[in-house]
């Protein structure tokens, strides 16, 4: 029995496996800029679409995928480096 063309459940699957498609093929021009650097210049940055050039001001507007530590974090970073430096000059190291 053939399936109906309008199929949400169809449309959802082929969406995911085109991002899925779209960040493996960004992934291959990171790859090949970085194996060729010339290449960086060898497209009209004006020909991109708005889409591309907006997400890709909003990932560096946003300063990319760190996270903020928490203040819990924080103090427990900071204990442990007190205690490291604490051990490195008891060791004479410091």
């Amino acid at each position: 029995m053939p399936r109906p063309k309008n199929d949400p459940h169809l449309y959802e699957l082929a969406k995911r496996g085109a991002e899925a498609r779209l960040q493996d093929l960004m992934h291959e021009a990171r790859l090949l800029i970085g194996l060729f650097p010339h290449l960086r210049d060898s497209f009209d940055k004006d020909e991109l679409p708005v889409a591309f050039i907006l997400k890709q001001g909003a990932n560096r507007a946003a300063g990319g995928p760190r996270k903020a530590w928490t203040p819990a974090q924080r103090k427990a970073v900071s204990r442990r480096m007190k205690k490291y430096w604490a051990a490195r000059k008891a060791s004479g190291k410091a």
